[in-house]
């Protein structure tokens, strides 16, 4: 689980590279001629500010999944011991608390369908995005009902998925 972390976000650290900085050479001689800068387009601008808004899910994704990868296998556990009739009002605390970050991952993966399916310009990628909050719902069904390792393999293919949207936009 470490090991994929540490892929996911090495795949995250490239979208740095879509910062500009500015040219730091000097030259010497004849003044240098001005020139005008060409100004950015609002289609890059926003293509810049979609990869953010991905990246950032990744980030909260991966971030949980770390999280989760650590105690899947107790709550698992647990959820099997409450279904044989041995539940703690603690145990059906944590499932619940669970179940409510799965929510969390849901919501901020629709507003970002919602984000890209708003925008004309960012249409073309959504068919691509299309589906990862229906992937986060099903996860969080799959973790109410005890499969919490199983939840999160399906949001693993979610970070692929977000992953695959990232490199288009670059």
């Amino acid at each position: 689980m470490k090991r994929l972390a540490l892929v996911v976000m090495m795949l995250i650290l490239p979208v740095t590279a879509l910062a500009q900085s500015r040219s730091r050479t000097t030259r010497r001689g004849a003044p240098p001629a001005k020139t005008t800068k060409p100004a950015t387009t609002d289609s890059s601008a926003l293509k810049t500010e979609a990869a953010a808004r991905v990246a950032t899910q990744i980030k909260n994704l991966t971030t949980f999944l770390y999280l989760l990868g650590g105690v899947a296998k107790d709550l698992d556990a647990q959820a099997l011991a409450a279904r044989s009739g041995s539940s703690s009002p603690t145990q059906e605390k944590n499932m619940a608390k669970i179940t409510s970050y799965f929510e969390d991952v849901r919501v901020g993966l629709e507003n970002l369908e919602t984000y890209f399916s708003g925008n004309s310009d960012l249409r073309p990628y959504y068919g691509k995005l299309l589906g990862s909050a229906d992937a986060a719902a099903n996860a969080k069904s799959q973790a109410g009902t005890g499969h919490v390792d199983q939840a999160g393999h399906t949001l693993i293919n979610v970070v692929n998925q977000l992953t695959d949207v990232l490199a288009i936009l670059r």
